[in-house]
């Protein structure tokens, strides 16, 4: 059947992207507090295997247009064209319907999976690009994710050559500018490392998205994680910083040191918090802030620097100021997924009840935040 590999994650705003796996797994795969691709192992896949994954997405989109117009003179699909699709044309379903949904959307994203597409030899991805443009010239943005200590180790002239070559957005998993913090959940970088390396990705001309976690450094480093984050952030000016909430997941080795004892967990409040203060201290960028993530309390806290920063920091001022009550109200019908944002939260006792329950059910209102976030997670 005609298929092609598939990785297990993507960022949230490649959701309309088809995705192309070009590597396996991570090839850090020791933060303490990430629950994916443990117990993979890390590998590279060759050209020739990536570009006959390639060939596959181009052949199930050939076959669809084909089909479509051919067998139906509306021009949408319908189920008996799909039949054929996978019976007669060898197509697996699961991936036509990836197909199809990113045709859906105009073709015009593409995420390279895994956890560090940087690592391929810079040749090599510049021959995959090409391939892909030349496959698929609807696309318009190509994307992948990598980590500082890898962009180290590359040249401005390579990273020129994979921009030019069509990669347009890279993803940097920073987590936090606190080399204490870094260190404590074993990054294996250090906070001038991400400063350099974000910095080259800018020169080049890429679009640089970078991922900070409020919350990872507990209570012994809440403070510094956000102001030495806020540091790093202003000097490397990137054009998204995406924020994720610190979830300790069972079975990573965060979770084990809070069940240890050696890694506090923050409050929800105290997490707004951090965030707020973070925001607070950035200055001089014109970086766009995208609270996009299940996992963040607060979802409303989005816009571009320097102008949008008092509605930036209006959501999250809104719910610091709110009383004990209320504000676990809120976090009660946020984790249950009973609303999402805040400017949807009327306030006035509204989802008290849900709260009770929690609180009888976990003890406390933080306790079943972080019990029902892990689950989601």
């Amino acid at each position: 059947m005609h298929e092609f590999e598939l990785g297990p994650i993507r960022p949230p705003s490649e959701a309309y992207s088809v995705l192309l796996r070009v590597t396996r797994n991570c090839p850090w795969n020791k933060c303490a507090f990430c629950p994916v691709y443990k117990g993979g192992k890390f590998s590279l896949r060759s050209v020739e295997e990536i570009k006959a994954d390639i060939d596959s997405m181009h052949y199930i989109v050939q076959r669809i247009g084909s089909r479509t117009y051919q067998e139906n003179s509306t021009g949408y699909i319908n189920e008996e064209i799909i039949e054929k699709l996978v019976s007669e044309d060898g197509i697996n379903p699961h991936y036509l319907q990836q197909i199809l949904f990113w045709m859906h959307f105009g073709m015009r994203s593409l995420f390279l999976q895994d956890a560090d597409s940087m690592v391929l030899k810079p040749a090599d991805l510049v021959d995959i690009l090409g391939y892909i443009r030349s496959k698929f010239p609807t696309i318009e943005r190509i994307t992948c994710y990598t980590r500082s200590k890898t962009l180290v180790a590359r040249s401005p002239e390579d990273l020129l050559a994979i921009r030019k070559a069509g990669l347009n957005r890279i993803h940097i998993g920073m987590e936090s500018g606190s080399d204490n913090v870094l260190r404590m959940i074993n990054k294996g970088v250090k906070a001038d490392e991400h400063i350099s390396s974000g910095k080259k990705v800018i020169d080049a001309g890429f679009e640089l998205s970078e991922y900070y976690m409020p919350g990872l450094g507990g209570r012994d480093y809440a403070e510094e994680n956000a102001i030495e984050t806020a540091r790093v952030l202003n000097a490397i000016n990137p054009s998204f910083i995406r924020i994720r909430t610190t979830t300790p997941v069972p079975g990573t080795e965060l979770h084990k040191m809070m069940q240890r004892g050696e890694w506090l967990p923050m409050t929800e409040m105290e997490k707004v918090q951090e965030i707020y203060n973070m925001i607070s201290a950035l200055e001089g960028i014109t970086s766009f802030i995208q609270s996009d993530h299940i996992m963040n309390l607060i979802e409303d806290a989005n816009g571009k620097l320097p102008k949008d920063r008092e509605a930036i920091l209006a959501p999250l001022e809104r719910f610091i100021k709110m009383d004990i009550e209320e504000s676990e109200c809120f976090i009660a019908a946020r984790r249950t997924g009973s609303i999402r944002l805040l400017a949807d939260y009327r306030g006035n006792g509204e989802f008290s009840e849900l709260r009770e329950r929690l609180v009888r059910s976990y003890g406390s209102i933080d306790n079943a935040a972080q019990e029902l976030s892990g689950r989601t997670l």
